[in-house]
């Protein structure tokens, strides 16, 4: 038994090979001394983060993370960037996306992990997302321009080359124009659903989604799914429809959760028999998310793994 106040032994499974700091490779078990801390959800440059995907795992390491998910919206574009970076910091990766969906007219996220990025059929259709949300974007900027003057030009200075554009590119845009203080405020207000100014977009079904990602041989988890905050929430029977088409797990510990939500999201977890995660959400300097601010157990990850069609990243 190891002494009080002594640090723990946590063992996380790894396919291929660990090239530690001293370059030697070990294969196996990838051993860490002191809790393993895994954050399995964050944005970057590629959607609407405002760190570069390789800044977003360098904070991950300034953050003392051992294991970060990117997770951009309805895009992969990010990846080749974090690999370099979770590489070259010792980081673990783990490559995701966050996959727009809805259910009868309420907004739905899947995380997608280690999901093959050259699956045609996700292809096609994060492809038709990101149309759709851009077009969406110019119609609701057509909307705003005659009561906050902003232009396209505006919203695109916002972002970087390849980013799937969406609501927080316009609300950085009423920022940069003096309009609201910050991208919650935008929210918050003028671009909040049943505003003049908001206007839906293109996305599969909350079902069809989860069957797509277990099609592309990713792992499919439901983020924030109690984030009443946000706007209307799905009911537990569309929960228990996606588990039956393939959903692994809930994203349970979030900050958009309370406690009453994140124990009634735990029971229905373990109901239907889907595992459990905890993430940052983190978003940069866009939203107030600290990385690490709520973890996944290294079990979890495991399974993750297990289930998916690539590898983490070390």
């Amino acid at each position: 038994m190891a002494a009080s106040g002594a640090p723990r032994e946590h063992r996380v499974r790894v396919r291929g090979a660990h090239r530690p700091a001293d370059g030697r490779r070990r294969t196996g078990r990838l051993t860490i001394l002191g809790p393993v801390r895994i954050d399995l959800h964050t944005h970057s440059t590629a959607s609407d983060g405002t760190d570069a995907p390789g800044e977003v795992v360098e904070a991950a390491a300034a953050a003392g993370l051992d294991v970060v998910a990117l997770t951009d919206h309805d895009t992969t574009a990010g990846w080749a960037q974090a690999t370099d970076a979770a590489l070259r910091t010792g980081v673990a990766l783990v490559r995701g996306a966050e996959i727009s969906a809805r259910s009868g007219g309420i907004s739905v996220h899947v995380l997608s992990y280690l999901h093959d990025p050259a699956h045609a059929a996700l292809l096609d259709e994060l492809e038709r997302t990101r149309d759709a949300r851009t077009s969406r974007a110019r119609r609701m900027v057509d909307l705003l321009g005659e009561d906050y003057p902003i232009t396209w030009e505006d919203v695109l200075a916002q972002t970087a080359q390849g980013t799937t554009i969406g609501r927080p590119h316009i609300a950085d845009a009423l920022v940069a124009a003096g309009h609201v203080t910050d991208r919650s405020a935008a929210f918050a207000t003028i671009l909040a659903p049943g505003t003049p100014y908001y206007v839906p977009h293109y996305a599969p079904g909350a079902v069809a989604a989860v069957r797509g990602v277990r099609a592309a041989g990713g792992v499919p988890v439901f983020a924030h799914p109690g984030a009443d905050g946000r706007g209307r929430v799905v009911a537990d029977a569309v929960i228990e429809e996606m588990a039956e088409a393939g959903l692994a797990g809930l994203e349970v510990h979030h900050r958009d959760h309370d406690e009453r939500q994140r124990a009634r999201l735990d029971d229905l977890a373990r109901t239907l028999g889907l595992f459990v995660t905890g993430s940052s959400d983190y978003h940069g300097a866009g939203k107030p998310n600290r990385l690490g601010e709520n973890t996944t157990a290294p079990t979890v990850l495991e399974q993750i793994e297990e289930l998916g069609q690539l590898d983490v990243i070390r």
